[in-house]
This record gives C-alpha cells, structure tokens and sequence, in this order.
C-alpha cells in the first residue's frame, strides 16, 4: 500500500486514538483492563451514571467492570494525543494540543480580550489585533471625574457581596467555640418502589453535641441520570439532646485530599429538640463537573466548620 501524506497519517491516528470511545480529544486518558481508552471526563462521568443507576460502571466497548482502581493511565496515547492536531477556538487553525491552551491564552491575535481601562468601566470585549486601535479611541480615559465615580460606585457594589463573605468568615473565626471535623459521605438507596440515590455520614461529634449530614442528588430528582445539570444539596441534623436552643453557623469546604472546587457559603440556623435539622440546602460546587468527581468517588469526603453563636 503506498504511504500515505503525513496529514492523512494525524486523521487516521485521530480517529484511531481519539474515537475508540471518547470524542473529546482530552490528553488525559483512563484505559480499561482489555485496553479500550476513555478521556478523563467522560471516564468520571460514566462512574457517576453507574452510581446514580446504582450499576457497577462497564466500558462502553467491551463492558467489562471500570473503576479507578481497575483502570490506569496510558503514557503512551497520552504522549500521542498531545501531539495531534487540535482547532484554536478563535483563529481555527491547527495546533498540537500540548501547545493548544497557550496559543489560545498567549499568542492567538484572534483571542478574545478586554480593555485595559476595564477598571474604570470600559465594556468592551473583542479580539485581541482589535485592542491597540480600540485603547487608543476609548473614551473611558477622557470622562469627568464625576462620571468615573459613578462608574466605580457601581463596581463597588458588584465587589461588595463578596467582601462580605470574607468579612463574615473572618468575624466567625474569632468565636469562642469553633468546631471542624472531616465528614464522609457514604450512598444508600431509599426503599422506595423506584429507589433513589442519597448519602448519609456516620454520627460524628461537634462542639461536644452529636450531627449527622445527608446529602442528595439534584434534590431527590427521579432520573437524575438522565440530566445533564446535576446538583448536590446538603442538610445538618442535630442527634444530641440540648437544654437550650443551640444557635449555630456553618460550611462545608473540600476535604485535604479532594480536587473538587466547592465555594464557600455559610449557613445559619437554631437547632432545638423541636427543630433538630435544617432544610435542604445547596452544596455550592461551581459546576456539573464537579458534582460529577463527587458522585464518581467511592465515598464523598467533605470539612464541616461549625461555630456556635453565643448571645
């Protein structure tokens, strides 16, 4: 058979490499014990679908059993796919993925980018070959001061709420009684007819009082597999007896070991034997991808801060 152009050889090796399962072209690869290859995204999202289906997770070219213990990396196509071409977002030519993301964040005249004067309030967004002669024009320079204190309060505002949090966090610290602990989330399934996919923590103990946290999926969603948004909500329950109404703040932060990316939002309420447990309220994970690293561990391991308020 006669050699084939070299342009020709990178689309069949794509094909070869990139469509045996996974279509995303991710560099990051998980391989199945019979050798068929999955991208690291769709590989943790097909362990999140079996735990939601409560199903053990299967290859979906062979179907044998995957999991991250059963799977490994393959160096070999990781180093291959890195060297493939991939379309830049903005100017559409070709580039290796290893030097993809640095063309498209450093060097692509296409990329999308912002005024210099942004922090006095210029809008405008577009490619960068576009900026010299658009700086050069903008206005924003040549506004009165008037104008600009106007424009600054509304940025102020925008700032504001997330000041706000820090401030929070930082006057919780100083409490008398501050309590953390690391909590792990384990799956049960309802008794239902159609059963559901929740999570539960053992009793643990907190400022002297016992708590058990449960978590759900996408707020106890029937099919919850078959959405493309998935979501994690969270409830404290108090298990301990107490005298008087136990008023408390509290968060949930990733654990040590964990790459999830979770945003701090603090939580109040007054526990009493009456109202031992809050509602359910979101885990705030910045997106479905991470709610599905989450869903694709073994066990979710999670921080819980608690501090108590004490009039």
């Amino acid at each position: 058979m006669a050699p084939k152009p070299g342009s020709e050889w990178s689309t069949v090796l794509s094909h070869l490499v990139l469509g045996m399962v996974s279509l995303h072209g991710a560099v990051s690869s998980a391989q199945c014990t019979n050798g068929h290859l999955m991208c690291a995204g769709c590989f943790i999202h097909l362990l999140a679908d079996a735990r939601l289906k409560e199903e053990q997770a299967t290859c979906p070219n062979c179907r044998c059993e995957i999991s991250k213990s059963l799977c490994c990396r393959n160096l070999a196509v990781e180093k291959a796919v890195s060297e493939l071409p991939s379309e830049c977002g903005f100017c559409l030519r070709q580039f290796p993925r290893s030097i993809l993301e640095r063309h498209q964040k450093e060097e692509c005249q296409d990329r999308v980018t912002q005024c210099k004067y942004k922090r006095i309030g210029c809008p405008w967004h577009g490619p960068f070959h576009e900026l010299t002669v658009h700086e050069a024009a903008c206005a924003h320079p040549t506004k009165t001061g008037n104008e600009l204190m106007e424009i600054l309060d509304e940025m102020d505002q925008s700032h504001r709420k997330e000041m706000q949090l820090y401030n929070s966090i930082f006057s919780l610290l100083s409490f008398e009684k501050i309590g953390y602990t690391e909590v792990q989330f384990r799956p049960y399934r309802t008794d239902d007819f159609i059963t559901r996919l929740y999570y539960e923590t053992p009793r643990f103990t907190v400022l002297n009082q016992t708590w058990v946290l449960k978590a759900r999926v996408n707020d106890s969603e029937r099919n919850p597999n078959l959405s493309c948004k998935r979501t994690l909500s969270f409830q404290l329950l108090l298990k301990s007896k107490v005298t008087a109404p136990l008023e408390c703040s509290f968060l949930l932060l990733k654990g040590p070991y964990d790459d999830v990316r979770i945003s701090p939002v603090i939580y109040h309420f007054v526990f009493t034997n009456e109202s031992n447990e809050t509602d359910y309220v979101p885990l705030p994970i910045i997106d479905s991808v991470e709610c599905n690293k989450l869903l694709a561990a073994k066990n979710i391991n999670l921080r819980l801060f608690l501090f108590q308020i004490q009039k």
